[in-house]
């Protein structure tokens, strides 16, 4: 039986999951551990691009396995306000009533991407849980 868990590793969360009675890590979250990147996948597509020039095989034999995708509530935060700022650039709202109408229809714009995504995937992006831990993070 596969069971799926979280590590976490200088305060960066590493998926794993147990496959032929073994731990397996998500090389991507291992580089984003590791290394100061901003963007795990293109950092790993990229030492994965030099292993292969160099004639590595470490690469071929890699296996893909499913894992939980690492979405976060961050994520949703961002698209929320870049939305919010395209409507505010391309509206020019005035006062503070028009400037709380764009803010909400921005945050409405990343709530139904979250939802969109709850309903594709069929598990819970959020809960209230995980916002109170990423409240926390975020007020320190």
């Amino acid at each position: 039986m596969d069971t799926q868990k979280i590590a976490v590793f200088k305060s960066k969360k590493i998926r794993k999951i147990v496959y032929k009675n073994e731990w397996w890590f998500s090389v991507v979250d291992v580089c984003g551990a590791l290394t100061k990147s901003t963007d795990e996948g293109a950092y790993w597509r990229k030492l994965k691009q030099r292993l292969v020039e160099e004639g590595s095989e470490v690469v071929t034999n890699c296996h893909g396995l499913k894992m939980i995708a690492n979405v976060s509530e961050s994520l949703f935060s961002q698209l929320g306000e870049a939305s919010t700022t395209e409507l505010t650039n391309s509206e020019n709202p005035d006062g503070f009533i028009e400037n709380k109408s764009v803010s909400y229809r921005g945050g409405r714009i990343a709530g139904k991407a979250r939802e969109d995504l709850e309903k594709q995937t069929g598990r819970k992006i959020t809960s209230k849980e995980n916002y109170l831990e990423f409240a926390k993070k975020k007020i320190k």
